[in-house]
């Protein structure tokens, strides 16, 4: 790919300044076609004639920095003769702040771009036209751009152009684009522009997202355009920025005279609200909008209800992974992290795929997590891995078997399972290497359940024992790879016989559950051996702290599971329903437009959870929505049947509720589920693309695809 190309850079290795890259084009004829392919170590922004080559944002991507993806552009028609190829570079995810590995590991290779211009002229004749010694290269007008640090453009700044520098990098790690592009999606306008009382002029946008500023303005030369970027406002209505941590998030634009138009090219934003720290004289704080940008991913699934605080969870939910799902599932979009951290992926994913098509999205972030798996089969906390820790946690490195079966199970795609199932068995492996006791994965350091209520003091992670956690996702991933195995064939015997081990010592190691963490991971991987005692006791821990939930980061997405799944669906509609601390619907009350990392993000006195780790854009969660899906609503796909190929409706409604519907717009079509109270009963609206159970109270029916109603 791109064989007669060569990387090209700039002569130095530059940290900040931007170079551009530019090709004068002399053609030799009339253009009948012409596609431009590029690649780059970083990201690039190409133009001709100072008019942007297709609409792919941050290209090539975020990707394993062990590959770089290729971008194919018809430009057939923006070009003439004399035309003027340029390509701007960052260092973007691959060697940015972002990438400490990248950093470390490639001190010695510069951000570089790599192209070709395949040009066929109506005359029959073609030419190719590549990166190599003919091609100039200057500092650019960029004097800033990073993916935490923002960008700063100078519109006065000269560019003096002279030779690239050529470097002899390898060609292998060019791949074909495989993920979904990035782009602009949306336009948001301010919402709102006020005075803060220490007297800052801010924009609000009342709406929590992931993009950038564009403005427009007339100036003088070398007046500037300084903005500010923020997530939430203190207490006293202050603009706030601390929980950025070390993240710049600097937009500085230096006019020319006249017109200026801009928006960033090599970075992008988590925000709410703006901070206008300066504008060109005359110019208001209108003139600035904001863009969403994300993943091109089709929105698949809708939830409604009849309680405007739950609608607003389910807005917030969405929003929360269109500003995450941006190229890889990102933990957060604005401090100094933005990284595919696994565990979120993974409690997710069923939500995500959901909500949104995200298939050919997960395709390609699970092949940058086979990539950068270790040797011994260690599955890295954040992928692409960036970071220089070389081992695996429980619930982290479970994604590499958790997301391909969901993926599997959603879509009906076996070839993601194929591809993954090494990469499956190997976190298997890594676990049995490096555990201190044979069927049991323990002595080894984990995040655990993350974020747990009922963590001691000091301390993140919450009070479950962590052995116990990691050997129950050690059985989980286990019996993933059993399923996955006989779907594509392959001989599963050992984790059979590895599965049954895993369960039995378990089970005689860890009799008794303390945390409400504990008994749903007992109760949902099918550990606890007397299911009623457990439940219950789940049960009365929850109702004892007012039906309220104590749980973290790998309790809270399968809590409603186990609860309704052993004859407490009421109860889990209670915790659903809660609307005071802890709950979701307590940020909703607060104000969130998108899901909080933390229960109480902001408290109810309006004081910050914590300067360190305080993120109000943090999809995991938004992963309750599955349990609507799944579950309120009763939408359900069938192993043996995935992809939707039949389906199983069973709605368990609720009178806390007057209505709540469901819909999923699958590969077989739309499947929906509501359900209306009525008096002391309840109509039941089911539309079903393809055949299907529907289980209404004690009564099943087996029906063809309709619309039904009981």
């Amino acid at each position: 790919m791109l064989n007669n190309s060569k990387w090209i850079s700039y002569k130095e290795m530059q940290n900040d300044r931007c170079p551009v890259f530019k090709k004068d084009l002399c053609l030799k004829g009339e253009v009948k076609h012409a596609i431009l392919s590029v690649s780059a170590l970083g990201c690039y922004y190409a133009t001709i004639d100072g008019v942007k080559v297709g609409d792919f944002v941050l290209a090539p991507g975020y990707t394993s920095s062990k590959r770089s993806q290729v971008q194919t552009y018809d430009v057939t028609d923006m070009l003439k003769n004399n035309s003027v190829l340029e390509i701007s570079l960052s260092q973007g995810w691959y060697k940015g702040r972002i990438n400490w590995r990248s950093n470390q590991d490639n001190k010695d290779v510069y951000p570089s771009i790599i192209a070709e211009l395949s040009v066929t002229y109506k005359d029959g004749t073609s030419e190719a036209i590549v990166t190599d010694e003919g091609w100039q290269v200057a500092l650019s007008k960029i004097s800033l751009a990073d993916i935490y640090d923002g960008e700063i453009y100078d519109a006065n700044y000269e560019e003096s152009f002279g030779p690239v520098r050529v470097n002899d990098y390898d060609h292998s790690r060019l791949v074909k684009q495989q993920g979904e592009k990035i782009l602009e999606q949306e336009t948001v306008l301010p919402h709102k522009i006020f005075t803060t009382p220490k007297g800052e002029v801010v924009i609000d946008f009342n709406q929590n997202l992931t993009g950038y500023p564009c403005f427009k303005v007339n100036a003088k030369r070398g007046e500037v355009v300084s903005l500010s970027f923020a997530e939430v406002l203190d207490k006293e209505g202050n603009f706030y920025t601390e929980n950025y941590r070390t993240a710049k998030c600097n937009f500085i634009y230096t006019c020319k005279d006249g017109e200026n138009e801009y928006k960033p090219r090599h970075t992008f934003y988590g925000f709410r609200y703006v901070k206008v720290n300066s504008l060109p004289e005359g110019a208001t704080p209108d003139c600035v909008k904001a863009i969403v940008v994300h993943s091109d991913i089709k929105r698949t699934g809708y939830l409604e209800s009849s309680s405007p605080l739950l609608n607003k969870l389910f807005k917030n939910i969405i929003w929360g992974q269109k500003g995450n799902f941006l190229d890889v599932p990102t933990d957060c979009p604005q401090r100094d992290e933005r990284m595919g951290w696994t565990g979120d992926a993974q409690v997710f994913v069923k939500t995500a795929s959901y909500n949104y098509d995200v298939e050919k999205f997960f395709e390609k972030w699970l092949t940058d997590l086979r990539l950068d798996q270790g040797k011994d089969g260690y599955v890295p906390s954040v992928v692409p891995q960036v970071w220089g820790d070389d081992w695996s946690g429980c619930g982290w490195g479970d994604a590499s078997t958790i997301c391909p079966w969901q993926i599997y199970l959603t879509y009906g795609n076996k070839n993601i399972l194929k591809a993954q199932f090494k990469s499956m068995c190997g976190y298997l492996n890594y676990i049995s290497k490096h555990s201190t006791k044979r069927y049991l994965w323990t002595g080894c350091d984990h995040f655990a359940d993350w974020l747990g209520l009922d963590a001691p003091y000091g301390s993140y992670k919450g009070s479950s024992d962590q052995d116990f956690l990691a050997s129950a996702y050690y059985l989980y991933s286990t019996g993933l790879v059993i399923k996955a195995g006989r779907v594509i064939g392959k001989s599963v015997e050992k984790y059979e016989r590895l599965y049954n081990n895993i369960l039995a010592r378990i089970r005689r190691t860890y009799k008794k559950y303390k945390t409400q963490t504990e008994c749903v991971i007992a109760l949902h991987f099918g550990i606890a051996e007397n299911k009623e005692a457990v439940a219950k006791q789940l049960a009365d821990m929850i109702v004892e702290n007012g039906k309220r939930l104590k749980t973290g980061f790998l309790g809270t997405p399968y809590l409603l599971h186990a609860l309704s799944q052993n004859g407490y669906t009421d109860l889990a509609y209670d915790l659903l329903l809660q609307e005071n601390y802890p709950s979701w619907l307590y940020s909703v009350k607060q104000g969130a437009t998108t899901i909080w990392e933390h229960w109480d993000g902001i408290n109810d006195q309006g004081d910050f959870w914590s300067k360190d780790m305080n993120s109000f854009n943090h999809y995991a969660y938004g992963s309750v929505a599955d349990w609507v899906y799944g579950v309120a609503c009763g939408i359900n796909t069938v192993e043996e049947k995935p992809g939707f190929e039949e389906v199983v409706i069973a709605p368990k409604p609720s009178d806390k509720l007057s209505y709540l519907s469901a819909k999923i717009e699958t590969r077989k079509g739309a499947v929906s589920s509501a359900w209306f109270k009525e008096g002391d009963s309840f109509r039941y609206e089911i539309t079903t693309p393809t055949k299907a159970t529907i289980i209404i109270g004690d009564k099943t029916y087996y029906v063809d695809k309709g619309s039904y109603v009981f």
